[in-house]
């Protein structure tokens, strides 16, 4: 099965917030790519990437970055599809300066903005599934399934949750 979805980091060291998204997509059943496409150190690789990303099969981008977080953006403005933007949490300043960056995208250039770190990936996950299961039956029951699993996993009362 061709992958839908396609998680893009501008490095390494944002794996460990990305790998939430692919986490969460794979419990949902939803096949996605994993690639390393930074928009400052190797920008054709992400130009080759995003330009083609409708060709080989993907529906949704889903980019994390952190920093300078250009990534979302890029992706963005080289492609049609629909992109989801994770800030990755920075040492510097915790991922303020990256969620800045995604979310003040110019108009023409949409970017859908997610929470800052382990949240927001998996929420762009969830994000790219519900759209994805606009068209997909069997990924809507799935995806129903998950959340009602979330919801009745919460406690009734705080000694219940002890």
């Amino acid at each position: 099965m061709t992958a839908s979805v396609a998680i893009i980091m501008g490095s390494q060291s944002d794996w460990d917030t990305m790998r939430h998204a692919a986490e969460t997509l794979a419990a949902l059943g939803v096949p996605c790519e994993r690639r390393i496409v930074s928009a400052h150190r190797t920008p054709e690789r992400l130009y080759a990437f995003a330009k083609g990303a409708k060709t080989a099969g993907f529906k949704i981008i889903i980019a994390g970055a952190g920093g300078a977080a250009h990534l979302p953006g890029m992706a963005a403005s080289l492609t049609e599809l629909p992109v989801f933007g994770v800030p990755v949490e920075s040492k510097a300043l915790s991922g303020v300066d990256s969620l800045y960056s995604i979310v003040q995208m110019p108009a023409g250039v949409p970017v859908g903005t997610l929470a800052i770190g382990k949240s927001g990936a998996i929420n762009a996950a969830l994000l790219a599934a519900s759209v994805l299961a606009l068209n997909d039956p069997a990924l809507a029951t799935r995806l129903a399934a998950w959340r009602k699993q979330k919801s009745d996993a919460v406690a009734e009362r705080p000694e219940e949750g002890a």
